[in-house]
């Protein structure tokens, strides 16, 4: 990927393996189109110790046509919006244009890295004017490639979500964003239903998309809980996004797969610590274990032995502490005699132990 996963920086925060995971906030339409609302996730996405809050930027007429034939309206009985049109989603979810500005000044108040998935040419161009430090490519836009060209040229960090992308797709936008000067990829392992079963994301494909395009990569999750996001770093992923709402009872187009705050921070802590516990392949005694040592099992004196006594079963035993001898010596040393006297309670040496 040209840079390397070391140097893929993203408003100032190294984005690799050797760094903990990238958490993403994506707010969608849990605003509820309330200002006062997205405002208040800024607030709690920064509180959660998450990374950065990530906007969709688009209108419903950037999207779809406001028709209501078959073809535009959402059909799954079992989809979260069930009997919709295309272009009712979209006026509900979208984040007006006049919000951006606020959200991101509140955003860089607070230390939050900002930036927003564009949904057409148009989208890209504002989003420049508000120097956005990255983008993402929405996985239902990841087939949209003169769109991945216009984000691509501008140099950006760009994470591009692989849902329901097949591998030769995935190739294509990979080389259209790489053709068009994208040299700081992470593509996002992606199951575009809501919310996603655990059994349809296929985290083993993590290590897989890495080699195969030589890319960071991560997961854009829709699962419910921390789970599979927790998993995910165990399986390679350096960048975390889940969908984010201040109440799932309050209701949104996203709030029923998206966490809560408390969720959130959680997910921050323990996808650190399934990083801090990849570290490396190792055996032995780390320096951690050291002092714990001495609580393993060795051979010990637990009868009182005089010189020139046998040593046997009955006065040597293998216990613990650790501080006598190891326990594979224990059949070399059965029926040897003692050269000294020997107390209960003593760990034995070899130089209490007579040759022969």
């Amino acid at each position: 990927m040209g840079k390397g996963a070391g140097e893929l920086v993203v408003n100032g925060r190294l984005i690799g393996v050797e760094e903990p995971p990238f958490v993403i906030a994506e707010m969608s339409g849990n605003h509820n189109q309330s200002l006062d609302t997205a405002l208040a996730i800024v607030d709690a996405v920064a509180a959660t110790g998450a990374h950065a809050l990530k906007l969709q930027t688009y209108t419903p007429d950037s999207l779809t046509i406001d028709a209501r034939s078959e073809s535009f309206l959402i059909d799954d009985p079992k989809s979260l919006w069930h009997d919709r049109s295309l272009y009712q989603l979209y006026e509900q979810a979208h984040t007006p244009w006049e919000w951006h500005e606020a959200i991101f000044r509140r955003c860089r108040d607070l230390g939050l890295t900002v930036f927003s998935t564009p949904f057409d040419e148009a989208a890209v161009d504002r989003l420049e004017s508000m120097g956005v430090p990255a983008y993402k490519i929405a996985s239902f836009e990841n087939n949209h490639l003169p769109l991945i060209r216009k984000v691509a040229a501008t140099g950006k960090p760009l994470f591009l979500s692989t849902g329901m992308a097949t591998v030769a797709e995935l190739d294509e936008a990979v080389a259209t964003a790489r053709g068009a000067g994208c040299d700081r990829l992470v593509l996002l392992k992606c199951t575009s239903t809501y919310p996603a079963a655990a059994d349809t994301i296929n985290l083993a494909t993590l290590p897989h998309l890495r080699q195969l395009f030589t890319a960071e990569v991560g997961l854009s999750d829709h699962t419910r809980g921390i789970g599979v996001a927790v998993a995910a770093v165990a399986m390679g992923a350096t960048v975390i996004e889940k969908h984010f709402t201040l109440s799932r009872a309050a209701g949104g187009v996203d709030a029923a797969f998206s966490m809560e705050p408390h969720e959130m921070r959680q997910l921050v802590a323990e996808s650190l610590q399934a990083w801090q516990a990849l570290g490396r392949v190792a055996y032995g005694v780390t320096t951690a274990e050291a002092p714990s040592l001495r609580f393993r099992r060795s051979i010990y004196v637990v009868e009182d032995v005089r010189r020139g006594e046998e040593l046997n079963e009955h006065n040597l035993r293998i216990i613990r502490p650790g501080d006598g001898l190891a326990p594979k010596y224990y059949g070399l040393i059965l029926g040897r005699r003692a050269s000294r006297d020997i107390r209960k309670g003593t760990p034995l040496d070899w130089a209490a132990v007579l040759d022969g």
